[in-house]
């Protein structure tokens, strides 16, 4: 009997210690809490949305947390080179979109996605060109007849290299026309912008100016979507406008890389739980952002696919600069 009780006791305490431990093979990350670097100030469409991701994996009981840390500046490359430099421990993440691709492209910086380790895709928000309430005109359309009359002297506000810059650059392309080209840090400065009137033009989206296009503040003159948006039914597409032209911001998560694989699978399963929640899904659909989530692999190779259509354009309107 005491024979039993102690293999009882041995078997109960191995039990325990694999409950304290965690499961086999479980990522080994050393902090409590890990940064998300957001490169945008606080309050843009990209800080917003991450705030509420955030949120949902920390809620989820997520080891470590998430906290955010805003590093703005250099049209979200100051942040981007504080991430690509950290320790690959797990402890460092990073919040990206298609603007570490345009830097890229047009110089400003010299890595781009595949300088990290993508952990998840998690949102996509479309690109709506706006504009002031004092222009003259209620979409694309007008806008390109505008600036066909005034070649050069229609004020568009964007981040220069971002994909705040490139749309209007792509739209140049596609419509025929030249715009004066005016930067801004981030969304935040291009939206106070507009609505001070100091420029004509900016893109903008769903998740940072669904209020000022309800209240009438900013006009939407047109949505880069394939279809009309429901959140914003009346602003017709710039295809309908008979302008080709799809493009929105597409967001993920990356690590440092050189990360060992078992923590990227770590981060990835948290997100994967935070963004499979409706209680998120329609939070950030009340913010214009949807879900759309891609585990590791997949996400790498959308990032693949994406960076080679950007680079094709990009060329071809002689932003290409690498």
């Amino acid at each position: 009997m005491t024979k039993r009780m102690n293999a009882a006791f041995i078997a109960a305490a191995a039990a325990l210690a694999v409950v304290i431990s965690g499961p086999a093979g479980a990522a080994d990350i050393s902090c409590s809490t890990a940064k998300l670097i957001v490169p945008w100030k606080p309050g843009g469409g990209t800080d917003v949305i991450f705030r509420v991701i955030a949120e949902a994996v920390n809620k989820a009981g997520a080891k470590p947390q998430i906290q955010v840390v805003n590093i703005a500046g250099q049209g979200g490359n100051k942040g981007a080179k504080e991430a690509v430099k950290a320790k690959p421990d797990g402890c460092t993440l990073f919040a990206i979109h298609q603007s570490a691709m345009t830097s890229y492209l047009n110089g400003r910086v010299d890595f781009t996605w595949d300088a990290f380790e993508p952990v998840a895709m998690v949102t996509h928000t479309p690109s709506i060109i706006g504009a002031n309430k004092g222009v003259p005109y209620e979409d694309v359309a007008g806008l390109v007849d505008n600036a066909k009359k005034n070649p050069g002297k229609v004020l568009a506000g964007g981040t220069l290299g971002s994909t705040s810059h490139f749309i209007f650059i792509l739209l140049e392309d596609a419509a025929g026309i030249k715009l004066k080209h005016i930067s801004y840090d981030g969304t935040r400065e291009r939206m106070t912008a507009l609505l001070a009137e100091n420029i004509q033009v900016g893109e903008i989206n769903v998740t940072a100016a669904q209020k000022y296009i309800a209240s009438k503040e900013l006009k939407a003159l047109g949505i880069a979507t394939a279809e009309r948006d429901p959140r914003v039914s009346e602003v017709k597409t710039l295809k309908e406008q008979g302008i080709d032209l799809v493009f929105g911001l597409d967001r993920g998560v990356m690590l440092p890389k050189g990360t060992p694989a078992d923590i990227v699978k770590h981060h990835e399963a948290a997100l994967s739980k935070a963004m499979n929640d409706p209680a998120v899904k329609a939070a950030l659909e009340g913010k214009g952002s949807s879900v759309r989530y891609l585990g590791s692999a997949d996400y790498r190779k959308h990032l693949a696919g994406s960076f080679e259509e950007l680079k094709t354009a990009a060329i071809k309107v002689g932003l290409y600069k690498q």
